[in-house]
């Protein structure tokens, strides 16, 4: 009788502790190794958070200059639907490197870090600035961007000790000139005729962490930039007909593996399943 007892007893012990250890473990593949998983800039937020409209910069890897470009848009927090094909485009000649944006002011991964002068272009997800163009009323429509006409007095200050480091200015405009030698953007070859400032290293400006971003026309296809992401014509104005202050727009601009990376983790993951592949 005491032996049917412990033996009841054990059976019903078992029906207790079995349901426990099933659950014990990850419920699905996916939480295995959590602490892989890529970081978000704050508890549940993502750099992607607010905005309706994104634009899509992958290259092969953080050496590459050379990248396709794809437009995308969503009504609120839901999936991001494409826009267009995507093109080609062209970025600085050493390639990638961590910038300071929307994502955080530290790499989100292995890899270069962005500085004043190293030829590349940072990655990382970065608000649009203002839009310039020597002509704006030649634009396909009027910019829903806020717009910097560029004359003969536009620069944009490369001087890392300079109070206006990082920002496009009018000469005529600054009260003192504390630079030299800046970027001046009504250039002979026309290259800033239409383009974007793009807000890597802003407005937390840190001197020497890089500065003077622009999406802007190409010199020719396939020529790399000096740090910039270059493009046609035509691909450049439709994008600016295309942006919209109200949306919050951004640029995502990743080597594809950081990419496949990093988009799971800020709920974006049709950005990867649509992937962009070279053309000729």
């Amino acid at each position: 009788m005491v032996r049917s007892s412990r033996l009841l007893l054990f059976g019903l012990l078992l029906l207790v502790c079995l349901p426990a250890c099933r659950t014990a473990g990850p419920s699905n593949p996916a939480a295995v190794g959590r602490s892989a998983q890529a970081p978000t800039t704050q508890a549940g937020k993502t750099p992607l958070d607010g905005s309706r409209q994104l634009v899509l910069v992958v290259t092969e890897s953080f050496d590459d200059n050379q990248a396709r470009m794809r437009r995308f848009e969503r009504s609120g927090p839901g999936s991001w639907r494409p826009v267009g094909d995507d093109v080609a485009v062209t970025l600085g000649k050493n390639g990638l490197a961590w910038g300071r944006g929307l994502h955080g002011q530290t790499p989100l991964g292995p890899g270069p870090v962005k500085v004043e002068g190293d030829g590349r272009s940072p990655a990382g997800v970065y608000a649009f600035g203002t839009a310039f163009a020597y002509r704006p009323e030649d634009l396909w429509q009027p910019a829903k961007m806020p717009m910097h006409r560029v004359t003969d007095q536009t620069v944009c200050v490369e001087s890392i000790n300079s109070r206006w480091y990082n920002r496009i200015v009018d000469e005529n405009t600054v009260p003192a000139v504390d630079w030299s030698s800046p970027d001046r953007m009504l250039r002979p070859d026309g290259l800033y005729r239409y383009g974007l400032m793009v807000d890597h290293n802003a407005p937390d400006t840190k001197p020497g962490a890089g500065s003077c971003i622009f999406f802007h026309l190409w010199r020719r296809p396939g020529a790399p930039t000096v740090g910039c992401t270059a493009m046609n014509e035509a691909a450049m104005l439709a994008v600016l007909a295309w942006l919209d202050a109200s949306k919050r727009p951004i640029v995502v601009q990743l080597p594809r593996t950081e990419l496949e990376r990093l988009a799971p983790s800020w709920g974006a993951s049709e950005l990867v399943a649509l992937r962009i592949t070279p053309r000729e």
